[in-house]
């Protein structure tokens, strides 16, 4: 590891519906930057000409971690997060830590820096704001079958698992911020 000043990766793991990306917002609005897995992906899709749906983000999503391994992701993650702090961010939000794979690899990569939050909620609460948020919203029958996805083929129930903290996220935007408050202010980011 090069010489630079120690800092913390929080990194939001969850199901698609969660909350995450509330989260993050949240945390990034104090003024931390981030990093955002699912954005490789739709960046390497719009890359490639392919139109975004949520059948083809799956075909595409699966299909090049097959092709290119299943560290593709997390490799290209690793390398933003390690020019930011060459840049002088110390704390860094991850967004979304998709797999086990990817979720070693940040653990090696960064020993002692890593901190996991699991945002997590009932399956209703999910797929309810999944059929009504305002952008990619996925009927009923795609957020079932994002959640299966999700779980047997991006391994993304480990990360969630394994995770330090737990926010359930099945209230008010203000519970979030706090449990959110509590977390950053116990581990110092």
């Amino acid at each position: 590891m090069s010489e630079r000043e120690q800092g913390k990766i929080l990194a939001f793991v969850g199901l698609t519906g969660s909350g995450k990306s509330e989260a993050v917002e949240y945390v990034c609005e104090k003024g931390y930057p981030k990093v955002y897995f699912g954005g490789v992906v739709l960046g390497a899709m719009k890359d490639a000409g392919i139109e975004w749906t949520e059948a083809n983000e799956k075909q595409f999503r699966e299909g090049i971690r097959e092709r290119e391994g299943k560290d593709f992701v997390v490799k290209r993650i690793i390398k933003q997060i390690h020019d930011l702090m060459d840049a002088g961010q110390h704390h860094i939000v991850a967004d979304g830590i998709y797999s086990w794979t990817e979720y070693k690899a940040m653990k090696h990569e960064f020993p002692g820096e890593l901190v996991v939050v699991a945002i997590v909620a009932p399956k209703h609460t999910r797929h309810h704001r999944l059929t009504t948020r305002p952008i990619r919203p996925l009927t009923g029958e795609e957020a079932t079958e994002r959640d299966w996805a999700e779980i047997e083929n991006l391994e993304k129930g480990g990360p969630i698992a394994i995770a330090d903290y737990f926010i359930h996220n099945d209230g008010d935007l203000d519970k979030l911020h706090d449990e959110l408050d509590a977390i950053m202010q116990a581990v110092e980011f």
